[in-house]
């Protein structure tokens, strides 16, 4: 592909860790066949922008950036990519001045499509896409080692089949598939051999993983965690129907394991949650919190996802939810507007909560949720954790706690190297302190 050969190309990615995965391996791709990666649109040949569509809010921000590199470089090949690019017609991105779509499953795809797009006499407008439905491909994406971040993410798995009533998800990301273990591990090899000693396991699903044939999340867990010069082993959201008895175990026999898990919640009341379709009770969700920290110790951090608004939630719903928030012992909770997004059965349900009232509940919810926070964060006040240094000014350095915790520390220390820092104190949802040794 010479005709990638010196082009400096833009890669933005929006939304989930697996977005951001495919971000850095598109990004691995792309410097391989000779294109320069830039930090801003501006002045660049082509953008590639990994998209999201969970939310309106996702779709509006994935219009935003595809007009900011236009912008910025008015002859930039745009090539828009992830689950808003799977469901746009091409009239629509004709009109915002995208040259390529590159649906999911066909990431991999990007740079010759990209090299195409820059040989002389190329079409105005070329795309990729397939019914992710029915795929049962995986997309061979390959990251040498992380350009982007100091802690890589991998992406192990692809797809969901749940069809919660209010996503859209499953629509666009299609049926769930498994990456093959073996090539999981060699990713983890390279990129432990380029330095890196933090993995994030993430999927669209990651439960999933091995549903169909595969092996399991569990035994993935163990093979990773026997690859020499990992010592940081995270997963990125996992559903609470995907923590089974195996996998508690197995997290627990796994030293490298960081003890936090980002378990969504979506909303505390019965009646809501099945209205949701996800599967579970209340109390099935706060049991299996209890479970974890039995497995994991009790400074296991649990953080989770609130949806508030969803069509007939009443007054009672939510403050079972916030009800629920406490006795779950939250650290970070993220909190959601409803979105109403067409093709969901959430969409045409009726007793949409008026706007005012999501946005007051919102507040309250969020409200909560920094009380928690603070709550959980200032256990660690006084106590000695290790730092993973992501950034690095002078004799102040910052990285995140195995706790997920953001920490701001006194002392040097070079990137991607790990410290020990004694807590002096915690400020919302950051630590403070000072290095040890």
């Amino acid at each position: 592909m010479d005709a990638l050969k010196g082009k400096r190309i833009w890669i933005y990615s929006l939304g989930c860790r697996s977005n951001q995965y495919e971000g850095e391996a598109v990004a691995n791709a792309l410097t391989e066949a000779g294109a320069v990666p830039a930090d801003s649109p501006e002045g660049t040949d082509g953008a590639v922008i990994i998209s999201c569509t969970v939310t309106a809010e996702a779709d509006r921000k994935c219009r935003q950036a595809v007009r900011k590199a236009k912008r910025m470089s008015r002859n930039s090949v745009i090539a828009a990519s992830g689950c808003w690019a799977q469901k746009i017609t091409a009239e629509e991105a004709k009109s915002l001045g995208i040259r390529i779509v590159a649906g999911n499953r066909r990431k991999s795809r990007i740079p010759e499509l990209l090299a195409r797009a820059f040989e002389e006499g190329s079409p105005e407008y070329s795309e990729d896409r397939v019914d992710v439905m029915h795929c049962r491909e995986w997309d061979p994406l390959f990251l040498d080692r992380p350009l982007l971040h100091t802690r890589a993410f991998i992406k192990v798995q692809d797809g969901c089949n749940h069809f919660c009533s209010y996503c859209v998800i499953p629509f666009v990301r299609g049926f769930p598939v498994s990456r093959d273990p073996g090539d999981v591990v060699r990713e983890v090899e390279s990129i432990a051999g380029a330095g890196c000693r933090e993995v994030v396991l993430t999927g669209v699903h990651l439960g999933l993983y091995g549903k169909y044939g595969t092996g399991s999340l569990a035994s993935l867990v163990r093979k990773v965690a026997a690859v020499e010069g990992i010592s940081r082993i995270r997963f990125g959201s996992l559903e609470p129907f995907g923590l089974d008895e195996e996998l508690l175990e197995t997290l627990a026999g796994t030293p490298q394991f960081c003890r936090h898990l980002h378990l969504p919640l979506q909303s505390g009341s019965a009646r809501i949650l099945s209205r949701m379709r996800r599967g579970y009770s209340p109390e099935d969700f706060l049991s299996l919190a209890e479970k974890a920290r039995t497995y994991l110790g009790d400074d296991l951090h649990i953080s989770t996802d609130i949806l508030v608004g969803f069509p007939g939630e009443e007054d009672l719903d939510f403050g079972e939810t916030l009800a629920l928030m406490k006795q779950c012992r939250f650290g970070k909770s993220h909190v959601f507007p409803f979105s109403p997004r067409e093709g969901t059965d959430a969409f045409s349900l009726p007793g949409r909560v008026p706007r005012e009232t999501v946005s007051e509940r919102a507040r309250a919810a969020g409200e909560l949720a920094g009380l928690l926070l603070q709550e959980y964060s200032r256990r660690w006040t006084g106590r000695e954790v290790s730092v993973l240094a992501e950034e690095v000014t002078g004799n102040t350095f910052s990285g995140l706690s195995p706790s997920f915790l953001r920490v701001v520390s006194s002392g040097t220390a070079r990137k991607g190297q790990e410290q020990m820092v004694r807590i002096t104190k915690s400020c919302g949802d950051t630590l403070r302190g000072r290095k040890t040794g």
